[in-house]
């Protein structure tokens, strides 16, 4: 699946030429055209500036219905707040949401002729609205530029998707059961006897610890280290080994 860029009755040549140069800055590739004024033509390969590969794959589109009709996730730029309720994203919400998207569906993002922005009709096509944080006294973006703009959030959400979803993959492993953490507890609770912090009533206080380590203790290697603690402990406390619950010791594949 991909993200596109759309650009709708696009006036000035120069525009799409731009828009293709910073496209292949930022690694996008899929450029449409929705009935523009004059394309090809010299003032977009000159201004494209080595990028003519964008501009020989631009697909040229009647209706922005046409240019949309098989994406599942549509985004439209506008300058203006509308009267009509509609989610309204900002650049790096926009960028997120394509980024995530992407990954199923086709998207696109949609930028508006350059003197009026998009129609209502045009924005009536799409999921959501994008409005770039601008000077509110001048909040016109020249086409490009805010091709640009959103070209390189959409490249900085991608990194940053890749970075995470690459953390997540290192850290996967295996879930905790309840059963590896009952024994854990068990473990906890025979060294702490042999301290002086169970030397008063301890059931009350051992549910604490329980509830405790419940939040934040996940996984089977997470079990293991905090095995991995206590056995430490019994070793420098001079603590037998040899006990009743020794058993729960020898299922966890504690490390030593």
């Amino acid at each position: 699946m991909s993200v596109r860029i759309v650009m709708v009755e696009t006036t000035h040549p120069g525009n799409i030429g731009a828009t293709a140069r910073v496209m292949a800055n930022m690694g996008l590739t899929q450029l449409c055209l929705v009935s523009p004024r004059s394309f090809p033509d010299p003032a977009a390969t000159a201004r494209a500036a080595g990028a003519d590969h964008i501009l020989e794959q631009a697909r040229v589109f009647d209706s922005l219905e046409a240019a949309v009709s098989d994406c599942g996730c549509v985004i439209g730029a506008t300058a203006r707040r509308r009267s009509l309720a509609w989610p309204l994203l900002d650049a790096e919400q926009a960028a997120a949401r394509l980024v995530s998207e992407q990954q199923s569906i086709d998207c696109a993002l949609v930028f508006g002729p350059e003197a009026c922005g998009l129609s209502n009709a045009h924005l009536d096509l799409c999921h959501a609205h994008l409005r770039i944080d601008v000077n509110e006294a001048f909040p016109s973006l020249n086409v490009a530029t805010a091709v640009a703009v959103m070209a390189y959030e959409f490249r900085k959400q991608s990194d940053l998707a890749a970075s995470e979803s690459a953390v997540q993959s290192t850290e996967e492993v295996a879930p905790m059961t309840m059963g590896e953490f009952d024994q854990l507890m068990s473990h906890m609770e025979r060294v702490l006897s042999n301290t002086a912090f169970l030397s008063g009533p301890k059931t009350k206080l051992l549910r604490k610890i329980r509830r405790l380590l419940l939040q934040g203790v996940k996984s089977t290697q997470e079990v293991n280290i905090l095995r991995g603690v206590l056995t430490s402990l019994e070793y420098a406390l001079g603590i037998s080994q040899k006990q009743p619950q020794k058993r729960a010791q020898n299922n966890s594949n504690t490390p030593t």
